[in-house]
């Protein structure tokens, strides 16, 4: 896939959450929906640092990183309960 795909894809989540927050009339729905994606990011990041001690690895891909960033710590966790069922 290329750059401007998968860009396209993480602002139009950007959006969509932006417009959600808005609906909930929160006072910076940007703010809040990217907060909510980096959030997602840096959780996928500490199960990764963590593995060492936790055993647990989720391999990082376009799947895995568009998954953390779109769904936030869900998201995660639906990686990580995949990943015990598989």
């Amino acid at each position: 896939m290329p750059w401007w795909g998968i860009a396209l894809i993480l602002l139009s989540a950007l959006i969509i959450f932006a417009a959600l927050h808005f609906a909930e009339k929160n006072k910076r729905p940007f703010k809040r929906a990217l907060l909510s994606m980096c959030i997602g990011l840096a959780s996928l990041t500490a199960v990764n640092m963590l593995s060492a001690l936790t055993k647990v690895y989720i391999p990082v891909s376009l799947l895995s990183v568009l998954t953390s960033a779109i769904g936030g710590v869900p998201g995660v966790t639906l990686l990580l309960f995949l990943n015990l069922i598989i």
